[in-house]
């Protein structure tokens, strides 16, 4: 077969077995995204593969240079990257994409290994350190409710002269609601 036709093969399985998986990006025909991992987990990364014209006689170009990466370390991302290009060498001449991603999903912790867990959160924490003044400015004051002249209007037709409703303002009427879903002699 020619390396069109094995394109056209594998484009058609991956299609087939990523459909509705939504860790699974296709951007073209030719170039493909993976999320290996959930969304909020601080080890969870995203493989990109693109197939030259000769693929898969020649290697898939993998990166991972995509914005949800930024918080791996270079290190980190080159250490996945050779482990990912040692399984194309393995696999080289055969479709390849399917294996790289499954591969990487079934080593995860392994590839992830190095980064540390709370890069994000020491950011977060120097920049809030620097300013000791500036650091609570989620704290708001509560605003009291606003009210329009109508709504104070029905309000106070609804209350006595304390606020407060009248008695039996929720009593139900028993007869109407028995009128209504019957007695139990009527059964």
């Amino acid at each position: 077969m020619t390396a069109n036709e094995d394109q056209e093969m594998e484009l058609e399985a991956l299609r087939s077995i990523y459909e509705g998986d939504e860790c699974f990006k296709e951007l073209s025909p030719v170039s493909f995204q993976y999320r290996i991992g959930d969304n909020g987990d601080p080890k969870a990364f995203l493989i990109e593969i693109s197939w030259p014209e000769a693929y898969p006689q020649t290697a898939p170009a993998i990166s991972m240079d995509a914005f949800f990466n930024n918080a791996i370390s270079s290190g980190v991302k080159q250490s996945i990257l050779n482990k990912l290009m040692k399984e194309v060498e393995v696999n080289l001449g055969t479709s390849m994409t399917y294996t790289i991603f499954e591969y990487a999903k079934d080593n995860r912790e392994l590839l992830m290994e190095n980064q540390p867990v709370n890069t994000v959160t020491a950011l977060n924490n120097c920049t809030s350190a620097g300013h000791p003044d500036t650091a609570q400015p989620n704290k708001k004051k509560e605003k009291k409710e606003q009210l329009s002249k109508t709504q104070k209007r029905k309000l106070a037709d609804k209350t006595d002269h304390k606020g407060e409703l009248p008695r039996g303002w929720n009593w139900v009427d028993v007869i109407k609601h028995l009128s209504k879903t019957g007695s139990k002699d009527d059964e």
